[in-house]
């Protein structure tokens, strides 16, 4: 790690579990993405590579936004809140950022009574998930 991403890291507070949720919003339209959580070494290689990278609970390991969907996040802007607590990534989304096939993760909502889906898919996730090398 570099000094400055070690001085970004020592101003974040991450959980018992070491990780710190991250809010992705496109940074032209201000459509908010998605959420994940990331650990001091994915912060470290997101602000190094101006990839985003997360860290994935449920595989324990790093997950580069798109290295198996081809569906990256170019890191425009990072910032955090005034707790150091949470994370606002301000990215470029090439193509849907939802493994659903979505363009952002928030499709469901309640509204009059219902819960309903307020986005279409996109690309089927079969096509998406399919170009892993």
């Amino acid at each position: 790690m570099s000094t400055f991403t070690d001085t970004v890291t020592s101003e974040l507070t991450f959980n018992a579990d070491g990780l710190i949720p991250a809010i992705a919003q496109q940074h032209d339209t201000g459509e908010i993405l998605m959420m994940a959580w990331m650990n001091a070494e994915s912060v470290a290689e997101t602000l190094e590579t101006k990839q985003v990278c997360y860290w994935s609970r449920s595989r324990s390991k790093l997950w580069r936004k798109g290295e198996s969907s081809g569906q990256v996040q170019k890191l425009i802007d990072f910032r955090w809140d005034c707790d150091a607590d949470t994370l606002l990534l301000q990215v470029d989304q090439k193509g849907v950022a939802c493994h659903t096939g979505r363009r952002n993760c928030f499709f469901k909502a309640a509204r009059d009574g219902e819960i309903k889906e307020i986005a279409d898919v996109e690309i089927n996730p079969d096509e998406l998930y399919s170009k892993k090398s």
